[in-house]
C-alpha cells in the first residue's frame, strides 16, 4: 500500500512537472547538478542550490540571491561557490521542488517545506545520509542548539537511525496570550489581576469583556465583545490569533494536537474532554454577548476592523501580535495601549503545549560530493557568524547588511536554527539588562537584537513622539515576551509536548474533511445552534470518519521508532 501510494504521488507529481516544465523552464537553469563542474577555473568547489528568496530582499544595488555578502562568504571561508539552481518564493519554489524531486534532477542542497517532501525523498532514495558527517563536523554549539529540543528536532529528520537532513527549529513561544486595551481598563478603573501575577481567570475576562461592552469606551457606538476567528484552534504557536487555545489551557486541552492521555493512549485534543468545557465556555459566552454576536461569519480582515474601529479590545493572540496586527490599532487610536496576560488554568498553572520543533529542512543530493559542506555552512551561519563578538571587524559587509536591514532570507539556507529558549534568552541576557540601564546597548553582539533594545529605549524615552512600529516593538518585547519572562521565572507553565507532529497516511487523505467537520460543529456548539452534548456526536463522527485510521497509524509509526 505504501508503494502504492508513493507512485501516485509520483505520478502527480510528474504530471504536475510536465504541465510546468514549459512555464518554469526560463527559471530552471538549463544544466543539471550532475552536468555540473565540480569545481571552479579557481578551484573553488561548486555548489548548486535551490534558493528560497523573498518578496522584499533589501539586498543592495548589484548583490543578489547568487552573489551577495553571504555567499561571498561561504567562498572565503569555505572555499566554495555557491550556483542557485533554482530560486523562487513562496508556492512558486514549492513547485521547482516539486519539478527536481520530479526528475530525480537535484540541486546539490536544498530546502524542503514539509516533512511529506523529506520522507518522499528518502523513500525514493534521492538524499544523503548525513549522520556521519554531521557528527564528525557539527561545532559544538550546534549541536548544543539541537540538544535544547531534547532530540525531537534530529528526530524528526532521522529514519532508520540515520540523520537524513538538517532541520530548521522552531523556538518554545508559549503561551497564547490575551491582549487587553490598558487605556480602556484605566479609563473604567477596571480592577484586573489584583495579585499581579498575570494570570486572569474566566471570570476577570468575562467580566472586563462585559464592561468594555456596557461601557463602550472606544466610542464606537456599536462595541462587540471578543471576537474569535471561526476556525477556533490553530497547530501552531505563531496561528494562534484570534483562536480558542488561551480558553483550551484552562482546561489543559490542547486542540489540533495529538496528545497522550492520562492512561497512555494516543489522541486528538480536539475531542478530550478539556476541548469540550472550553467550547462550554464559549457557548455561555455567546449567549450572554461576551463573544462577537456574529462569531462564525467575519473575516480576518472583519475581525481586524472590529479593533481598529475601537469595537472590541480584547483579542487573542501571540506574543509578536502587536508587530503586525495591533499595531494597526495603534495607527487609527494614537492612545491606545495593550497588556498581555494568559488565562490561568485550574491547575493554577499556564497550561502551554510544545509545537513542533522543526517543519523545514536542508537536504543534500545523495551523490554529491562534498555534503560534510552542508554542516559547514551550518557552522559558519548559525554558530561562527551567530556568535559574532564584533560584526563590524570581523564581518563588515555583514555588518553593513544588517544597518540597512537586508532581509535573513539571502543567506544560503534560509531557515532557522536557534536553540528552543533563544527568543527568551535575548530577551533575558541581553534586551532587559540594557533596558534596564545595567547594561550598555554597545554591549549587545546581537544586531537586530541591539537595534530592537535601542528602539525600546527610544520609545520608553519618548512614547509620546514615537513611531508605530517602535510603539509595537515595545509591546512585542517587553510585554509580550516579557510575560513569558515573568511566568518562565516564575515557573508558572504547565509544558505538555505532544507524541506526533507528522501527517500519515489517511490524514493525506481524509485530514481536509475532518477539519471541515471539526470547524462547522464547533461552530454550531459555540453559536447554540447545537448543544454542548453535540460535542460527544462530533467525537464520534471524527472517529468513523477516519480520526480511529489517524490514531492507529501514529500508534504503528510511533511504534516502529521505538
Amino acid at each position: 500500500m505504501k508503494k502504492y501510494r508513493t507512485l501516485i504521488k509520483r505520478m502527480t507529481i510528474l504530471s504536475m512537472a510536465s504541465m510546468l516544465s514549459v512555464s518554469l523552464a526560463a527559471c530552471v537553469d538549463s544544466s543539471s547538478p550532475q552536468e555540473s563542474a565540480s569545481t571552479t577555473e579557481d578551484g573553488k568547489t561548486v555548489i548548486t542550490m535551490g534558493r528560497v528568496t523573498a518578496a522584499n530582499s533589501k539586498l543592495p544595488e548589484g548583490d543578489t540571491y547568487e552573489n551577495n555578502a553571504y555567499t561571498r562568504l561561504v567562498e572565503e571561508k569555505l572555499n566554495a561557490k555557491i550556483v542557485n539552481q533554482f530560486e523562487a518564493e513562496g508556492e512558486d519554489y514549492d513547485r521547482q521542488v516539486a519539478l527536481a524531486i520530479a526528475s530525480s534532477e537535484l540541486p546539490d542542497m536544498m530546502r524542503v517545506n514539509s516533512k511529506e517532501e523529506l520522507k518522499e525523498l528518502v523513500e525514493n532514495d534521492l538524499i544523503a545520509d548525513l549522520t556521519d558527517v554531521y557528527d564528525k563536523h557539527a561545532s559544538d554549539y550546534i549541536k548544543e542548539v539541537y540538544d535544547s529540543y531534547d532530540g525531537r528536532s534530529l528526530a524528526d529528520s532521522t529514519f532508520d537511525d540515520r540523520l537524513m537532513a538538517i532541520p530548521a527549529t522552531v523556538g518554545a513561544n508559549a503561551p497564547n496570550m490575551v491582549w487587553i486595551r490598558q487605556d480602556w481598563i484605566d479609563e473604567l478603573g477596571l480592577k484586573l489581576d489584583n495579585d499581579g501575577d498575570s494570570l486572569i481567570t474566566l471570570d476577570e475576562l468575562e467580566n472586563t469583556a462585559k464592561s468594555f461592552i456596557e461601557n463602550d469606551p472606544g466610542a464606537s457606538g456599536n462595541p462587540v465583545g471578543i471576537p474569535f476567528a471561526h476556525w477556533l484552534n490553530a497547530g501552531d504557536y505563531g496561528g494562534s490569533a484570534l483562536t480558542m487555545s488561551s480558553v483550551a489551557g484552562v482546561f489543559n486541552a490542547h486542540p489540533r494536537h495529538y496528545i497522550e492521555d492520562e492512561k497512555g493512549n494516543i489522541m486528538y485534543g480536539s475531542t478530550s474532554e478539556g476541548t469540550k468545557k472550553a467550547l462550554g465556555i464559549l457557548a455561555e459566552w455567546f449567549d450572554k454577548g461576551i463573544i462577537d454576536p456574529q462569531f462564525g461569519t467575519r473575516t480576518w480582515d472583519d475581525i481586524m476592523a472590529l479593533l481598529t474601529n475601537g469595537q472590541t479590545g480584547i483579542v487573542t493572540g501571540p506574543w509578536h501580535i502587536p508587530d503586525w496586527g495591533l499595531s494597526a490599532v495603534k495607527e487609527m487610536d494614537k492612545n491606545a495601549e495593550f497588556v498581555a496576560y494568559t488565562l490561568e488554568g485550574e491547575n493554577g498553572k499556564a497550561n502551554v503545549f510544545r509545537e513542533n520543533p522543526t517543519g523545514q529542512f536542508i537536504v543534500v543530493r545523495k551523490d554529491y560530493a562534498h555534503p560534510e559542506l552542508a554542516i559547514k555552512i551550518l557552522n559558519l551561519f548559525y554558530d561562527e557568524l551567530g556568535n559574532a563578538t564584533d560584526l563590524e571587524t570581523d564581518y563588515p559587509e555583514i555588518a553593513k547588511y544588517n544597518e540597512i536591514g537586508v532581509d535573513g532570507s539571502t543567506r544560503p539556507f534560509n531557515i532557522e536554527v536557534y536553540k528552543s529558549t533563544s527568543t527568551l534568552d535575548d530577551f533575558t541576557d541581553l534586551i532587559l539588562p540594557a533596558v534596564n540601564g545595567e547594561t550598555s546597548i554597545n554591549d549587545i553582539t546581537k544586531a537586530g537584537i541591539k537595534n530592537d533594545a535601542k528602539t525600546i529605549l527610544e520609545y520608553i524615552e519618548d512614547s509620546e513622539s514615537a513611531e508605530t512600529s517602535a510603539w509595537a516593538k515595545f509591546h512585542s518585547r517587553m510585554k509580550g515576551i516579557g510575560l513569558i519572562e515573568k511566568l518562565t521565572t516564575e515557573d508558572t507553565f504547565n509544558w505538555t509536548t505532544p507524541v506526533y507532529y507528522g501527517t500519515t497516511a489517511t490524514m493525506e487523505k481524509k485530514g481536509a474533511n475532518l477539519l471541515k467537520l471539526e470547524e462547522e460543529d464547533f461552530i454550531k456548539i459555540v453559536t447554540g445552534t447545537e448543544p454542548l452534548d453535540y460535542f460527544d456526536t462530533f467525537v464520534s463522527k471524527w472517529k468513523k470518519q477516519g480520526g480511529d485510521e489517524i490514531i492507529a497509524e501514529i500508534e504503528a509509526e510511533l511504534a516502529e521508532q521505538q
